[in-house]
């Protein structure tokens, strides 16, 4: 079931937008936050990887990797989250989610990367399954815990930087690095891995709850449950 989702009020720029997305994938949650901020609206097409929808034909067709998001867009198909964001930034600049400088934009892509690239992969659904499958759910559990923890502290070292203010990743405006992150910690409080004691995440997570683009993008708006209830 499609729906439609427009968390700025903006219209679809180039004709209509559609995400297909699951719902609590830390993916399609980057995705959401960059459209929310750019105040692009788009229609939501839900990929329900737990059913294995993903493996489809229909999904396998825009694309091959069966992974989630995808992005129509501009007569394009979009694959990979973080490219998707940069895509964003680059045909509709305003406001912008990377640094002019190019220094600070090395920093800001680190940042996002070691979420992207590092802590999420070994994170991922398929690997916890394998996890499992392999030693049982105890060590599933370990597993993300200790990946997700030491992924965290090592980010907190990075946030550690002159672009660092005290509000977002970098500077006093949330952007890639932010998309990054805000999805990474919403697993980690699923997974009762604590953050409390890393202060500058501690931070970002707070300015971040509080803006509007985070809280339309936020996995407990597209759930099931709350779907349903909204329905009834």
């Amino acid at each position: 079931m499609a729906e439609t989702a427009n968390p700025a009020g903006a219209a679809p720029q180039g004709g209509q937008v559609i995400l297909h997305d699951y719902w609590r994938s830390t993916a399609s949650y980057r995705v959401r936050i960059a459209l929310a901020l750019k105040g692009i609206a788009y229609r939501r097409v839900p990929v329900n990887l737990v059913a294995g929808e993903q493996r489809g034909s229909a999904h396998l067709g825009l694309n091959p990797q069966g992974l989630v998001p995808v992005l129509e867009i501009d007569g394009l198909v979009l694959t990979q989250s973080l490219a998707i964001v940069e895509y964003l930034d680059e045909t509709r600049p305003a406001p912008s989610l990377i640094p002019a400088d190019p220094a600070a934009r090395a920093h800001v892509r680190t940042l996002a990367l070691a979420v992207a690239c590092e802590i999420h992969p070994v994170s991922n659904l398929a690997v916890l399954s394998r996890v499992e499958a392999l030693a049982g759910p105890q060590a599933r559990a370990d597993w993300n815990r200790d990946n997700i923890a030491h992924g965290l502290a090592a980010f907190e070292k990075l946030l550690d930087h002159p672009g660092f203010a005290g509000k977002f990743c970098h500077g006093d405006r949330p952007g890639l690095a932010d998309c990054a992150l805000v999805p990474q910690l919403y697993n980690a409080d699923r997974w009762g891995v604590g953050f409390a004691h890393l202060p500058r995440i501690s931070a970002v997570a707070r300015s971040c709850e509080a803006h509007p683009a985070f809280q339309a993008a936020h996995p407990d708006r597209f759930a099931p449950k709350a779907r349903a209830a909204v329905a009834g």
